[in-house]
């Protein structure tokens, strides 16, 4: 196995951070420095650590989440489309979203210049649930919900199955455990339901709370290291 997979796969470094990290010599096989990009490794038997330089420069990862308002792309902003990172504080508009938000939907949304975190929390194979509170315009009949629940297929895939919670009038939780382009929005068109409010509410175990529309806060102390222990060990 190469070992910039090797270090993507085992939460060391996303795999581009981790040819940057071989090309400065610094990271180390078997107690080893290594500085040639193809360099393969025995993940079973080989020992791979980062040297000091790069923990160092990892302690500088930033993580922020934003409530973001309706009217906001996440990225690749079109002309006259407002990007939410235009939110931020200068110092934090080098960070890049997990995931994305469409532009009428709303809530939380990650921002961090750490790959590995990144890749984890928006890669479909790792799982990690994603909770919206959603509005449509009339109640959902069970038999959809039953649907919903079990899979279906949009854009030529069937998803993974949702978890579906109603909250009050037509308004239900969606907990989903992947994200495909506009999902929940294409779920409720498949059987002419349509979306008034999507709100994203909790990504992995980090939740909107009180947060207000348009503000931004820094992970807490805690936050961040139960997020570092748990996705990137």
């Amino acid at each position: 196995m190469r070992l910039q997979k090797y270090c993507s796969e085992n939460g060391l470094a996303s795999r581009r951070k981790a040819e940057e990290y071989i090309k400065k010599g610094w990271i180390k096989v078997n107690g080893r420095v290594v500085t040639e990009l193809g360099t393969k490794i025995d993940p079973e038997n080989d020992r791979v650590e980062l040297c000091l330089k790069a923990k160092q420069e990892q302690q500088r990862f930033n993580y922020v989440l934003l409530n973001k308002p309706t009217g906001y792309v996440t990225n690749l902003p079109q002309s006259g489309e407002k990007e939410a990172k235009e939110l931020l504080p200068a110092n934090f508009r080098d960070l890049n979203p997990v995931g994305r938000l469409d532009k009428d939907s709303e809530g939380l949304l990650l921002f961090t210049n750490d790959g590995v975190v990144a890749h984890r929390l928006s890669s479909p194979a790792f799982e990690h649930d994603k909770e919206y509170e959603v509005t449509v315009d009339k109640p959902i009949a069970s038999g959809v919900l039953a649907k919903y629940r079990r899979g279906l297929v949009i854009l030529g895939e069937k998803t993974k199955p949702v978890e579906v919670i109603k909250l009050r009038g037509t308004t239900y939780t969606f907990i989903l455990r992947e994200g495909k382009n506009r999902q929940i929005r294409r779920m409720a068109n498949k059987f002419h339901y349509r979306v008034l409010k999507l709100k994203r509410t909790r990504l992995w175990r980090l939740n909107l709370g009180n947060l207000k529309t348009g503000q931004h806060r820094s992970l807490s102390n805690k936050e961040r290291e139960e997020l570092l222990a748990t996705l990137k060990t």
